[in-house]
């Protein structure tokens, strides 16, 4: 029997604004015939929470493929290889909430410690349910997503409790380890190293180094990584650098030198280089554009798609 072709994956990334604890992805542009053309799989730097209003399909989770249709509501945490897929000429309506778990309980008064123990739990599965089977959960999904659409007196302020109070209610439904399905992340072994990345992305660091804090030897840690992540860790070091350096060219006057230099690139014609291949642009182009960063990322897609 052969063995199934793996499908290329692709790294989207979104930003959240520092005022708001929530990206939401609402209306009329998310009624649509769900994966026409899309043959990869995708995952997300946030946690995303789907609600669907109509439609019928399959999402895919890791190596799992499970039907949805209304009323389903969806929860898949960061690094999460999913998609979803309409049934053929079915327009599907989804709408989206993309949330930063660590972000949110910063601002709680629990311990270093309690709040490890609590990302763990929430980051640990991605699940999906009916409404009716989850009640509170999808209440609280759907009262987001109202608060965002109308903005009334206070959203700002409702929104921040919501997302809050959505943690917690993700932390204790995986905790329970209810019957409904459950995904386990399929890369959670390579956790550390997507952390590290996170947090040394300007310094000069080895694949050694990220395969010492997963406990892997150097050679099955890059043959984890490509099998997990479809994608060698040097192009997901290089993304993760890039994506820094477009947050930098939007938000300082610095030179492009110095942009480079931040975010972890020895020479600036390496860093030109990576992100024209990773953006599609140059930096300096990236530059004069007048709109903000936000609507930047969503028209040039920044991804990590691998055969870029």
């Amino acid at each position: 029997m052969s063995k199934k072709k793996k499908e290329s994956t692709e790294f989207r990334f979104y930003e959240l604004s520092n005022d708001k604890p929530a990206l939401v992805l609402v209306g009329d542009k998310w009624k649509q015939v769900y994966g026409e053309n899309i043959n990869n799989l995708h995952f997300h730097n946030l946690l995303e929470i789907g609600y669907c209003h109509y439609g019928t399909g399959d999402l895919v989770i890791e190596e799992d493929m499970h039907r949805f249709d209304a009323q389903m509501v969806s929860c898949i945490p960061a690094n999460f290889l999913h998609v979803t897929r309409s049934d053929q000429e079915v327009v599907a309506y989804w709408e989206y909430i993309y949330i930063d778990p660590k972000e949110l309980l910063k601002r709680s008064n629990r311990t270093p410690q309690e709040i490890r123990n609590i990302l763990e739990t929430v980051n640990d599965r991605a699940f999906f349910v009916q409404a009716q089977e989850h009640p509170a959960f999808a209440t609280l999904v759907r009262t987001l997503l109202e608060e965002f659409r109308h903005k009334g007196e206070y959203h700002q302020e409702c929104i921040w409790g919501i997302a809050y109070a959505l943690v917690f209610e993700i932390a204790r439904f995986n905790d329970k380890n209810e019957a409904h399905t459950q995904i386990r992340n399929g890369t959670l072994q390579l956790e550390r190293a997507i952390d590290y990345v996170e947090k040394n992305y300007s310094n000069n660091f080895r694949i050694a180094d990220l395969a010492q804090v997963c406990h892997m030897s150097e050679t099955h840690f890059r043959r984890v990584f490509q099998e997990k992540m479809n994608m060698t860790p040097i192009e997901y070091v290089n993304f993760v650098r890039i994506r820094k350096a477009c947050e930098l060219i939007d938000k300082t006057d610095i030179s492009m030198e110095e942009v480079a230099q931040k975010v972890g690139f020895v020479t600036p014609s390496t860093f030109n280089r990576n992100f024209r291949r990773i953006v599609g642009t140059s930096p300096y182009q990236w530059k004069k554009r007048p709109d903000s960063h936000e609507r930047k990322l969503a028209d040039y897609k920044i991804s990590a798609l691998k055969g870029w």
